[in-house]
C-alpha cells in the first residue's frame, strides 16, 4: 500500500494478530500463510475485481516486458545476420565486451530506481523507461563502429534497470500470495515469447537486407527499437499507479484491495526507512538467499538467449535456419513456466518446483558437456531442458522472496536486490561462451553447471531457514518484539513475530 494509507498497528492489535495467527498453516509442509485474520470478503465483488485487474495490470506490463527482453538480447539474432564482420566484434571478444557492458550500470541503479519509484506515479516512470531505452535500440541500427555500439549498450542498461523491479514491486502491492505466481510468471514468459519472437522477426527482418541501403541486421534493431519507443509514448493512459492512487479503480476496489491484503498475511508494515529499518533489510537473509537463486537462474536463460542462435549456428544449421530453431526453444520455456505457476499456486507451495527447474537444468548442462558423443538432435534437446529450467525457474524464485517480504520498503528494496543480481548473472553469461571453445564452450557449460547448483542450494537453505523461524515465532520465542515502542512496531514488516513464511 502506499505512503498516505494509515496502517497504525499498536501493541494491543499486533498482540491480537499473533493471536489469531495460532501458528496454523495451509499444510505440515508449512505452505500456508499462518495469518488467518476475521476480515470478510465479498468473494463475487473479489472476482470481479481480480478479472478487472488482470486486465489493468497484466498485459501493458508483459508487453513491457517482453520489449525490454528482446530489446536487450536481439543483439544475438544480429550477430549471425552480419553485425559481427561489419563491426568487426569478432576480434578480441568484442561481442562479449558489449554484452558485459549492458550489466555494470544496470546492477547498481536497480535499487536506486525503486526507492525512486516508491516516490512517484508508475504510469508515468515506467513508460518512460520504455521510451528513451526504445529510442536508443533503435539508434543501435545505425552504428558505425564497436566502440559507438559500446557506448549504447551502457545507455540501454541505464534504462532498463528500473523496469524489472519496478513491475515486480508494483504488482506485489495488488495481489495476494498464492494468487501472485500465476501472475507473475504471465509477464515472464514475456522472456520467453520475447526469444521465440525474436528469432521470426530476425528471420523476416533477414530479408530486408539492402533496403534504403541498410544491412538486415540494422534492421533488427530500428524497427524493434522504434515499436518500443511507440509502446513506452503510449502507455501512460493504461499502466496503473499504486493502489490508493490508482484511477482506474473506485473507492470500494481500492478498500478490497486493501482488505484483501490484511487477510492474506496481515498488514505488517514498512513505510518508514529510518536506521532501524535499513538494518532489517540488509541484515534479512531471505533477500540474500532468494537473490542467489534467481542469478543461478538467470545465468542459464540469458546465457542461452544472447548465445543460442550462435549455438545452433555450430550445431550445423544455417544463419536463417538457427533463427527458426530457436523458436520451439522458446515456445516450451513458455509452457513449462505457465505450468508450473498454475500448479503452484494451486498447491500454495513453490519449492519443489524451483527443485523441478534445478534437475532440468543439470541434466541439461551434463548433456552439453558431454556433446561430443551426441547427435545433433540430442544436442538440441539439451538446449530445451537448460532454457526451459532457466527461464521458468527464475520467476518461481522471485515470488517465492516477495511472498515472504512484507512492507513498502521491504518489498520495495528485496525485489530490486534480487533482480540485481540477476544482472550480475548477466555479467556472467555474457562472458562464459568463448569464441575460441567453439563448439564445444567448456567455460559456458562449466560455469552454467555451477550456477545451476547455486540456483537449487541457495532456495534450499531459505527454505529450512524459514521452516525454523516459523516454529520459534509459533512457539512464542519472539514475541518480546511486541513490547517494543509502537513506531518502531509498526515498522517491522515480515520481522513482526505476527508473521509467516510460506514456500
Amino acid at each position: 500500500m502506499a505512503d498516505d494509507e494509515k496502517g497504525n498497528l499498536s501493541v494491543s492489535n499486533a498482540a491480537e494478530f499473533k493471536v489469531s495467527a495460532t501458528g496454523a498453516e495451509d499444510s505440515e509442509s508449512g505452505s500456508g500463510s499462518g495469518i488467518h485474520t476475521e476480515i470478510e470478503i465479498d468473494k463475487v465483488a473479489e472476482k470481479k475485481l481480480l478479472w478487472k485487474l488482470d486486465l489493468l495490470i497484466l498485459p501493458i506490463l508483459f508487453l513491457f516486458y517482453m520489449m525490454s527482453y528482446l530489446d536487450r538480447v536481439n543483439i544475438g539474432n544480429a550477430r549471425i545476420q552480419g553485425m559481427d564482420k561489419e563491426l568487426e566484434l569478432n576480434v578480441d571478444n568484442r561481442y562479449n565486451i558489449a554484452l558485459l557492458l549492458f550489466f555494470p550500470i544496470y546492477i547498481v541503479l536497480e535499487i536506486p530506481s525503486n526507492m525512486l519509484l516508491k516516490h512517484v506515479r508508475p504510469s508515468l516512470f515506467l513508460p518512460g523507461l520504455v521510451f528513451f531505452w526504445g529510442i536508443i535500440n533503435m539508434c543501435t541500427g545505425f552504428v558505425q563502429s564497436y566502440k559507438t555500439l559500446y557506448v549504447l549498450r551502457v545507455l540501454l542498461g541505464i534504462f532498463e534497470a528500473g523496469l524489472v523491479p519496478g513491475v515486480i514491486y508494483v504488482t506485489s502491492m495488488y495481489y495476494r500470495r498464492h494468487e501472485y505466481q500465476k501472475r507473475l510468471s504471465l509477464m515472464f514468459v514475456a522472456t520467453s515469447i520475447g526469444g521465440a519472437f525474436g528469432g521470426l522477426l530476425a528471420y523476416g527482418i533477414a530479408h530486408l537486407g539492402g533496403q534504403q541501403g541498410y544491412a538486415g541486421w540494422r534492421w533488427i534493431f530500428i524497427i524493434e527499437g522504434a515499436l518500443t519507443a511507440f509502446i513506452g509514448l503510449v502507455s501512460p493512459f493504461i499502466v496503473v499507479d499504486w493502489p490508493d492512487q490508482c484511477r482506474h479503480l473506485n473507492q470500494d476496489e481500492k478498500d478490497l484491495i486493501r482488505n484483501r491484503l490484511r487477510d492474506d498475511g496481515g498488514e505488517f508494515r514498512m513505510d518508514k526507512l529510518d536506521s532501524f529499518g535499513v538494518k532489517r533489510i540488509i541484515l534479512d537473509w531471505k533477500i540474500w538467499l532468494g537473490a542467489l537463486g534467481y542469478m543461478g537462474f538467470t545465468t542459464s536463460g540469458l546465457a542461452m538467449s544472447f548465445f543460442l542462435p550462435t549455438v545452433l549456428n555450430d550445431f550445423g544449421w544455417a544463419s536463417t535456419d538457427a533463427q527458426v530453431h530457436t523458436v520451439p526453444v522458446y515456445l516450451v520455456a513458455v509452457a513449462l513456466t505457465l505450468g508450473l505457476s498454475w500448479a503452484s499456486d494451486a498447491l500454495k507451495h513453490r519449492y519443489s518446483f524451483i527443485m523441478f527447474c534445478f534437475l532440468l537444468t543439470v541434466v541439461g548442462y551434463g548433456m552439453a558437456l558431454n556433446q561430443e558423443h551426441l547427435s545433433r538432435g540430442a544436442k538440441y534437446a539439451g538446449c530445451f531442458l537448460i532454457a526451459g529450467g532457466g527461464l521458468a525457474g527464475g520467476p518461481l524464485c522471485i515470488v517465492l522472496l516477495s511472498n515472504n517480504l512484507s512492507g513498502h520498503w521491504k518489498r520495495a528494496v528485496g525485489s530490486a536486490v534480487q533482480v540485481s543480481f540477476g544482472g550480475i548473472a548477466g555479467l556472467m553469461g555474457s562472458l562464459i561462451f568463448m569464441e575460441r571453445e567453439k563448439p564445444d564452450y567448456r567455460t559456458g557449460y562449466t560455469v552454467g553447471l555451477a550456477m545451476a547448483c547455486v540456483a537449487g542450494l541457495a532456495p534450499t537453505i531459505m527454505m529450512v531457514g524459514m521452516w525454523i523461524e516459523n516454529r520459534k515465532r509459533d512457539r512464542g520465542e519472539r514475541d518480546e518484539r511486541l513490547s517494543w515502542p509502537t513506531e518502531r512496531l509498526n515498522n517491522l514488516g515480515d520481522y513482526h513475530p505476527g508473521f509467516r513464511f510460506t514456500w
